[in-house]
């Protein structure tokens, strides 16, 4: 089989189960010896009735023995209802790049509105010679462009700097999701509205209770910014943007608007409310550093992570996702003791721009204390940095948005997993 230039081929089942020779491969790995005279295989009670006739309900769901994959809301607001919240997808249990549509996570400012698409509009206005009114049926007559890529809350990670405050990986990095996103370039639009070549900057505002809204420079939204209407093969849900939304790739998730209504565009900022007072972050000195809205490369281990057990020494898969608002990756290496030898893992293909990156390492455990992590570079060289290098150039105190700092788990004796972030 032919394999890509610069490709990692991915490990056959001989070549896992060998890297543990002489450690008793399969059961090392989860299997269960089984003699060539064993008892004939069980006949499971389902070989001995029918199943149950195709669902009323038409729409698949889930298996009930999935049920415990699901969101989980924000610690904040436990047991409340405040429309400012959010939720955090079970990156754990996700087992490729693309996240569920009914996984993806969730962060509203005023909750979620009911908008008809038969009668929402958009409107581009400001510095364009024509000013355009647009109809959904209008956009949905475009030639349609469609796009893999994650969506990551700056918040991210934030509360994890310097002590532990999360328990599991989707606590800690559950403000990620992956898709593919379809719709049509937003520089089409702007071109037929006549851009003026004053133009620098360009606002994008919802139509939800907090009007939210943020400004995006404008070789940014000439570049590769979507409107999107479609996600994952199908409309996009109410919690994410239904009917429009505006997508920036590899930007903080605050930027790409949902519930999208109006574009305007001018030659500097708006200095919003989550441009001024939020969404910022702090630096050395007292200084405040705005518009920093590119996502740098980032990887967390997905498995194992806090909250799970080992079950005994042995060979095991560790697995996990990297990612980067630069561009692809192009590495990730993984260390078993702490940052004190770093090995290659296995990058699993597709591999693309802006996009979650899978990656996989064998790790033949001894079954003593270990310490767990991942570090990523990307496309530009940029290497994933540890906290401390990150604390060496930035304030950071309590919580800080932008952190993509190498991030440790820690395994004990007994097998169970933890956050060894401090």
């Amino acid at each position: 089989m032919a394999v890509e230039e610069g490709a990692v081929p991915a490990p056959s089942r001989r070549s896992f189960l060998t890297a543990a020779a002489g450690a008793g491969a399969a059961v090392a790995a989860g299997a269960t010896g089984m003699s060539a005279m064993a008892a004939p295989l069980k006949v499971e009670p389902s070989l001995k009735k029918m199943g149950r006739p195709m669902a009323q309900e038409l729409y698949g769901m889930p298996s009930k023995y999935e049920s415990h994959v699901m969101r989980r809301r924000s610690d904040v607001y436990v047991n409340k209802q405040n429309f400012s919240d959010w939720s955090m997808t079970p990156i754990q249990h996700q087992h490729g790049i693309l996240t569920p549509n009914g996984l993806m996570y969730e962060r509203h400012h005023a909750g979620v509105p009911d908008i008809n698409p038969d009668a929402h509009q958009l409107v581009v206005h400001g510095m364009v010679k024509q000013p355009m009114m647009y109809s959904m049926d209008n956009l949905m007559r475009y030639p349609s462009v469609s796009k893999f890529h994650f969506l990551e809350c700056s918040g991210n990670t934030l509360t994890d700097w310097l002590a532990v405050k999360s328990k599991t990986v989707q606590q800690t990095h559950g403000l990620l999701s992956c898709s593919q996103y379809t719709g049509i370039p937003v520089s089409w639009l702007l071109d037929e509205a006549g851009l003026d070549p004053q133009a620098k900057w360009v606002l994008f505002e919802g139509a939800d209770g907090a009007a939210h809204a943020r400004s995006i420079p404008i070789d940014k939204v000439m570049d590769d910014t979507l409107l999107v209407y479609a996600m994952g093969g199908e409309m996009l849900r109410p919690e994410n943007g239904y009917p429009l939304r505006v997508f920036i790739p590899g930007w903080e998730g605050n930027v790409s608007v949902k519930w999208l209504r109006r574009i305007k565009v001018s030659d500097e900022p708006w200095h919003l409310r989550s441009e001024t007072a939020r969404y910022t972050d702090p630096m050395p000195e007292g200084k405040w550093r705005q518009f920093s809205m590119e996502m740098e490369c980032k990887s967390v281990i997905t498995r194992p992570s806090g909250g799970m057990k080992l079950t005994g020494a042995g060979l095991y898969e560790i697995q996990g996702f990297a990612w980067s608002g630069r561009g692809r990756i192009t590495a990730v290496d993984v260390t078993v003791d702490g940052g004190k030898t770093w090995r290659t893992a296995d990058l699993e293909e597709p591999v693309m721009d802006k996009c979650l990156t899978r990656f996989r390492f064998r790790w033949n455990w001894d079954g003593g204390p270990a310490k767990i992590a991942s570090r990523a570079v990307d496309s530009t060289g940029y290497v994933q940095p540890s906290v401390a290098d990150i604390t060496r150039s930035r304030a950071i105190a309590g919580f800080v948005q932008h952190h993509n700092g190498v991030f440790p788990w820690s395994v004990s004796e007994s097998g169970e997993v933890s956050n060894a972030i401090a």
